[in-house]
């Protein structure tokens, strides 16, 4: 081998060398300077002294960005998965994704400084993969600032945070290399997506994507091309973000997908009585989440229509008002009626048109589900 052959392999070593060692400083020094706190460390924003004195704020520099963000991002592990999250407001609510907490009522979220803690589900989407899981006991801590206004180019630096394989505290940086990706990773669909050079893999799914240059969350990190592909993908956080202060603001009084044998404080299916099945699937309806809605009918009901005709057919139909719901007990059931005003689109505009709805609802093998439904227009 030739003299110049060697230095340049010395000089390989030497640089990844400085590369693993920059990693850990940077992991050491986040971990340190949450100074025995017991939670997700609360930082002072640039703008104030120790006193509380306004002060000009001075750019960041990479490190100190990688420092702050690690502070608000925790492993989650739920029953069925490990990934990724991070503490989007102060009511002590983390953003990840729904495949992360799927089938899970409680969870455990684990800090930066190894302490756990539990934390509960209160909403989940079934066709966008993302999800909100709230921990009391990290209300009010300082959360990550969110880009909501940010519009992504190719070649913006970025950082990928969570814990890959379990290995938690991880930072990986790339570039947005694609914009506008979509496709569908059944049950969910991805639209509009950042593609990115930071690879995803098992356990950093849910994490943030965070610009390199204000530290700001631009996305939930969420899937892979391949394991060795090397490209991943974000959900731009501006899609998501309306959908999770919702949730946060009026947390899901029943989780779909919840497992067999979950915690529902009621027991049983979790409806007090059969108008409560009729009120979900409207419910559902009005989030857009149609895959819960279907689930509701009953098998000769689903052996009528396809799930693509049955969304499909909703897809014109905007906000549903509920009337009043009716409930009359059957020997074999129940029959609840109710009246609905839909909001119509159609081609002349929007319209209002009110129905009276008539379902029949009972039991299948062991679960509550609407087994008829008719309508009628009210003129």
């Amino acid at each position: 081998m030739s003299k110049g052959t060697w230095i340049s392999a010395a000089a390989c070593l030497i640089i990844l060398g400085s590369g693993t060692a920059g990693a850990y400083l940077i992991h050491q020094s986040a971990e340190s300077s949450l100074d025995g706190q017991p939670l997700l460390a609360a930082a002072k924003t640039s703008a104030q002294d120790d006193k509380g004195a306004v002060k000009a704020a001075a750019p960041k520099t990479r490190k100190a960005i990688i420092e702050d963000s690690q502070k608000r991002v925790v492993t989650i592990e739920s029953g069925d998965g490990l990934g990724s999250g991070f503490l989007y407001n102060k009511q002590g609510d983390l953003l990840t994704n729904a495949h992360v907490v799927s089938g899970s009522r409680e969870v455990t979220v684990r800090t930066l400084n190894h302490k756990e803690y539990k934390g509960q589900v209160i909403g989940i989407g079934t066709e966008t993969d993302v999800a909100v899981v709230r921990v009391p006991e990290l209300k009010e801590l300082e959360p990550l600032p969110l880009a909501e206004g940010y519009k992504a180019e190719v070649g913006d630096e970025i950082l990928a945070l969570g814990s890959p394989l379990g290995l938690e505290n991880t930072v990986t940086t790339g570039i947005i290399s694609g914009l506008n990706r979509s496709f569908d990773i059944d049950p969910y669909t991805y639209s509009n997506l950042y593609q990115i050079s930071a690879p995803i893999t098992h356990g950093n799914s849910g994490g943030p994507l965070v610009n390199a240059e204000t530290g700001e969350v631009l996305g939930i990190n969420s899937a892979a091309a391949t394991e060795e592909s090397g490209i991943g993908f974000s959900i731009p956080i501006s899609s998501i973000i309306a959908q999770a202060r919702e949730w946060s603001a009026q947390p899901m009084s029943k989780l779909p997908d919840v497992s067999a044998g979950g915690e529902d404080d009621d027991g049983g299916d979790g409806y007090a009585d059969e108008r409560d099945i009729v009120a979900y699937f409207y419910e559902s309806l009005n989030t857009g989440d149609y895959v819960s809605a279907y689930s509701l009918l009953g098998s000769e009901w689903q052996g009528k229509i396809s799930y693509e005709d049955f969304r499909s057919g909703y897809l014109k139909t905007g906000y549903i008002t509920l009337g009043t719901l009716s409930l009359k007990k059957l020997e074999d059931g129940a029959q609840v009626t109710v009246d609905i005003t839909a909001e119509e689109r159609k081609d002349s505009g929007t319209v209002y048109q009110s129905y009276s709805m008539n379902y029949s609802v009972g039991y299948e093998n062991g679960e509550l589900k609407i087994l008829h439904g008719k309508g009628e227009k009210i003129k």
